[in-house]
């Protein structure tokens, strides 16, 4: 794995504003666990100055309401709002690859509700949490905690996960598939008798966030046809999401630690490490933070999301609690001929004495592409390209197997 993201590769001139051809059907990739990567703290002298904070471009729920279609041409207006302008600064070629949400009805009661469970699982017998454990899918599916190892080769015992796939508890009965790609097929785990509420606010929270991921990729597909990009060959960012089994919803758990008075020198990637999601589409809650179960403010200004511009600046980047955030991933970059990008990012974590015992919750959604979703590569894909075919073709399934074990150590 690299140490830190290099300075992003960007597209062929060619490549921007010309349509598709056969060979373009661009779906690609994306492993839910990918983001999962982290890397040791970084040896430094003495603290870096802080980065800049940006805060996401927002659009209110109101504009992003998708209607259904009508004869009325009213409607048809209506369901037609243009936001390209809002697509373009956030998640375009010179924005962040990422946008925020606002006044998502039910989002912040959803939110709180999750998180706030977050670490009434992370504290159940250790007996309890083992048979929450599914190592047949690479802890992708249940409980994982020091299973993922930072870029050092240590593992990870800074936080523990809960994965689930919100929409469906059994993706697939058919054993054959549930065998060759286990992440994604194999059925949800539950503490049915432990935290029977996880389950429900698990999946309502979920729902939710690809409900307004679909919202959303309906507007980036239109901006993308403004571009020239579509009408697609294939199936476009919106139907692809909406078609597949493959959505996995990850519920996060940062555990209190002890820290001095003093500042920590760590880098900004002290909580997660530098990656791009490779899915379709991420969404994002903002964390909720606790101190001897009281709910408090983020005890370090500097803590929280940061990431690289497309002219190699460290931002940390800001949204509301109240409101959902959506990343771009490398699915959807390839997709769209690099009209939407997606965006190294990373995670730091607070420091100082005042983040001494505070734990901090959070939850990720991330929507990709089915299995069997056919995905032909464009010959100038910017990401991965020793995994790809000299024929360019792939199952997302097959293309999954193949990114999990660049990362991982192959399955025996």
């Amino acid at each position: 794995m690299r140490g830190a993201v290099p300075t992003r590769r960007t597209w062929p001139p060619a490549a921007r504003g010309r349509r598709r051809g056969p060979r373009d059907q661009a779906l690609v990739l994306a492993v839910a666990p990918a983001a999962r990567r982290v890397r040791c703290r970084a040896m430094q002298r003495g603290p870096p100055p802080p980065p800049a904070a940006v805060r996401t471009v927002a659009i209110p729920f109101a504009d992003l309401r998708v209607t259904k279609p009508s004869l009325s041409r009213t409607s048809r207006q209506e369901r037609d709002k243009d936001l390209g302008g809002k697509i373009e600064e956030g998640l375009g070629p010179r924005g962040l690859g990422i946008i925020s949400i606002s006044d998502v009805p039910d989002f912040p009661e959803l939110r709180k509700r999750l998180l706030r469970l977050a670490p009434r699982i992370a504290n159940l017998p250790e007996d309890v949490k083992s048979e929450l454990e599914d190592p047949d899918s690479r802890y992708n599916f249940g409980w994982s905690h020091g299973k993922e190892k930072l870029e050092c080769g240590k593992l990870d015992t800074f936080k523990g996960s809960f994965y689930a796939n919100p929409v469906l508890d059994v993706p697939t009965t058919d054993v054959s598939l549930v065998s060759r790609y286990p992440s994604y097929c194999r059925p949800n785990i539950w503490p049915t008798d432990h935290l029977p509420e996880l389950e429900i606010a698990f999946k309502d929270l979920g729902k939710l966030m690809l409900e307004v991921g679909l919202m959303l990729a309906h507007h980036c597909d239109r901006y993308l046809m403004q571009h020239g990009v579509g009408s697609y060959d294939g199936k476009s960012l919106e139907q692809t999401i909406a078609h597949s089994r493959c959505h996995k919803g990850r519920l996060l758990y940062y555990f209190p630690r002890q820290f001095s008075k003093q500042k920590e020198g760590g880098s900004v990637s002290s909580w997660c490490g530098w990656h791009t999601d490779h899915g379709s589409l991420t969404g994002l809650t903002c964390g909720l933070f606790m101190k001897n179960s009281v709910e408090v403010p983020c005890p370090d200004s500097a803590a929280g999301l940061y990431i690289r511009t497309r002219d190699n600046q460290v931002v940390k980047v800001v949204f509301g609690e109240d409101e959902l955030a959506y990343q771009i991933g490398e699915t959807t970059e390839i997709l769209s001929r690099g009209h939407l990008c997606a965006t190294p990012h990373c995670v730091q974590a607070p420091s100082g004495e005042n983040a001494s015992d505070v734990e901090r919750s959070t939850f990720a959604m991330f929507m990709q592409p089915d299995w069997d979703e056919k995905l032909t590569f464009p010959s100038e894909i910017p990401y991965h390209q020793e995994l790809i075919p000299p024929n360019g073709t792939l199952t997302f399934g097959e293309y999954s197997e193949r990114l999990v074990n660049k990362y991982y150590q192959a399955r025996t």
